[in-house]
């Protein structure tokens, strides 16, 4: 890699329930020296589902960083070990109530790479089936069904901003025209 950085030494700042923050001295490509401040994440998944009727069920859930609700395709972070597809089912049935007969992978996205090493996989669901949702304690939200295209045009209007439910929304409709 030309712009290679090398780590030099590493220092834990945070270890937290679900990242750890650090910093790192490195070697950059040109031999001087900087500071790296960056956090470590387990990464998730997210899955866009959608019905025999083309609607797709999304989440509103407040964001307490952005101090809004945000409107979203289902998701979660992965537990240690848990393969990504899993993430995603588990995230598909607690959080809406459905499983799926038919799962693929959409994209796979960095959401910030100058600071954080997450890893978020976007998937499509079809050919779903009620069960119950059955949500993890402290967690709140509202499902809305809506047709896609009634999704897509929300995203359009910017009133969707998660980047992971514009990847899906966007990249489902790319691939349905293409």
């Amino acid at each position: 890699m030309e712009f290679e950085e090398k780590t030099l030494a590493s220092r834990l700042i945070y270890d937290g329930r679900i990242m750890k923050v650090y910093c790192d001295d490195v070697s950059l490509s040109d031999g001087s020296r900087s500071k790296r401040e960056y956090i470590r994440h387990s990464g998730g998944a997210g899955i866009l589902a959608i019905d025999d009727e083309g609607c797709t069920y999304l989440v509103s859930q407040f964001r307490y960083p952005y101090r809004d609700e945000l409107l979203e395709i289902p998701a979660g972070k992965r537990e240690e070990g848990e393969e990504p597809i899993e993430t995603a089912r588990r995230e598909l049935e607690e959080e809406i109530g459905f499983v799926a007969d038919d799962i693929s992978l959409l994209a796979i996205v960095y959401p910030t790479p100058a600071y954080t090493d997450e890893k978020l996989y976007v998937y499509l669901a079809t050919g779903l089936h009620r069960t119950h949702a059955h949500l993890d304690q402290g967690e709140f939200l509202r499902v809305k069904r809506m047709p896609l295209g009634d999704a897509i045009a929300l995203a359009d209007q910017g009133k969707i901003t998660d980047s992971k439910t514009l990847v899906a929304l966007y990249k489902t409709a790319y691939k349905a025209n293409a």
